[in-house]
């Protein structure tokens, strides 16, 4: 694949979960705090078993967690962990984004 389309990939994808409305509560007792959040991490999970990952999950407190297996087959190749967030500010809404 070429870099230009890979990058294009990217970008097509970006776009795609800013339209998800993950506005936070901070009234809830939950983690994660609404059922919005909850859609954008199931899709998650399946576009990483899509792509390949051996075992993407979401747990209790909606965290998503996958492997990916290495391409190079050394045992002294560290894993690498990608941590982010979902969530977005209470203080504005998530509805409707059109990038």
């Amino acid at each position: 694949m070429r870099r230009h389309d890979h990058m294009t990939g990217v970008l097509d994808r970006f776009l795609r979960y800013v339209r998800y409305d993950t506005q936070s509560d901070e009234s809830s007792r939950t983690c994660p705090s609404t059922g919005k959040q909850l859609v954008l991490l199931r899709d998650l999970a399946a576009e990483l078993r899509s792509i390949g990952a051996e075992d993407a999950s979401i747990d209790e407190h909606g965290y998503v967690m996958a492997t990916i297996p290495s391409t190079i087959a050394r045992p002294d190749v560290p894993t690498i962990g990608f941590i982010a967030h979902v969530d977005t500010s209470p203080e504005m809404s998530g509805a409707g984004v059109r990038p």
